[in-house]
């Protein structure tokens, strides 16, 4: 039987617009900092594609800085400057910043400081979207961008990260986003590319992947190709809600201690984690993917750690709850079948963990 992918806030299959635009790119010879016509050729097309990501994120051209990922451009954002950050932030943020700032039973963070902190647009593990505060010095796009109507310059932020690998682009390029006139002083240094803040003979053939699937992912935005996603989304979360009675949906609910219920917050049209008490996450993941499908216990780059979710600890689950959490990520081209044909390996699963720890009492 054909493998599910149920894994896309880990990173996306490339896009066939973005896999083209590579290989076209890849019969460019010259390099962009070349004054001779090959790299002159290769320095045109790369300012093209800095336009293409700059309108599909609604930013300024000039302003797009070209990295290996969302993880340099934290590191070029965030190192030396004393920024504060959430628990529930990413590990590339939260390796430059200190994590003080509160967070609520639902996942939503206050910010006291937005001039030194910074804050996610949207959680990979529960999809909690964050209402960023006038001034804030940075926000990580990585997982909202392709997925949500962003537009950087009505944010408010001075800086933005984003990556290719989450939208339907190739893994190992992203960008720092930032507002204009901001000063930032390479961290890379060498020579003058992206004018003198980040050295490095930029990644053409990874840019052109990053560009078109920019475009192609605001073209799916446009026509309501997210609003299917999350139609979905809430009939797997219904399913699951039906094939067992204890289970609980971070961000959705919130846990019983937790802080001040106001309305929940909204949430990421793709994106479901899932608490099965008495159920490990890496054992979710384990007997799901012997059973053909791809999910995970929370972000990729944490993936080896056996350890309950920092997200979900921050939001008030116990350390019990929070290591028995499974993240379910969806992405277009996912069908009503292959969502039954999720549940019924989870539950099938699910009911055997059970029957097992009713036999150990």
């Amino acid at each position: 039987m054909e493998r599910l992918y149920l894994d896309w806030n880990a990173t996306t299959p490339l896009r066939a617009e973005a896999k083209a635009a590579m290989v076209e790119a890849m019969d460019l010879l010259g390099n962009p900092s070349s004054v001779h016509a090959e790299g002159r050729a290769a320095k045109s097309l790369m300012e093209r594609c800095r336009a293409q990501i700059a309108h599909a994120i609604g930013a300024d051209g000039q302003d797009v800085v070209f990295t290996s990922g969302t993880t340099e451009a934290s590191a070029l954002v965030h190192a030396g400057r004393g920024i504060h950050c959430a628990e529930v932030e990413h590990d590339a943020v939260k390796a430059w910043c200190e994590a003080d700032l509160a967070v609520d039973g639902y996942g939503r963070v206050t910010v006291a400081d937005p001039a030194r902190s910074s804050l996610q647009i949207a959680n990979s593990e529960t999809g909690v979207i964050q209402d960023l505060p006038e001034g804030l010095w940075s926000t990580d796009l990585t997982q909202g961008f392709g997925k949500i109507p962003l537009a950087f310059n009505w944010m408010g932020a001075t800086c933005g990260l984003v990556s290719a690998h989450k939208l339907g682009g190739p893994k190992g390029v992203g960008a720092v986003i930032l507002k204009q006139g901001t000063d930032l002083a390479a961290g890379l240094k060498g020579g003058g590319q992206e004018m003198g803040r980040r050295a490095g003979t930029e990644n053409l053939i990874g840019i052109a992947g990053f560009a078109a699937a920019s475009e192609a992912a605001m073209r799916d935005l446009a026509n309501g190709v997210w609003e299917e996603v999350a139609e979905l989304r809430n009939i797997l979360k219904k399913a699951l809600e039906e094939a067992v009675e204890d289970v609980y949906f971070p961000g959705w609910n919130a846990p019983a201690d937790g802080q001040g219920q106001a309305a929940a917050p909204a949430l990421l049209p793709n994106t479901l984690s899932v608490i099965s008490p008495g159920w490990k996450g890496e054992t979710q993941v384990m007997r799901m993917d012997l059973a053909g499908v791809a999910v995970s216990a929370g972000s990729a780059c944490s993936s080896g750690k056996v350890r309950a979710s920092g997200v979900l600890r921050a939001m008030g689950w116990g350390e019990d709850l929070a290591g028995c959490a499974m993240r379910v990520s969806l992405g277009p081209g996912i069908t009503r079948e292959a969502i039954d044909r999720f549940v019924e390996a989870w539950s099938k699963a699910r009911r055997k963990h059970g029957d097992k720890l009713r036999e150990r009492m």
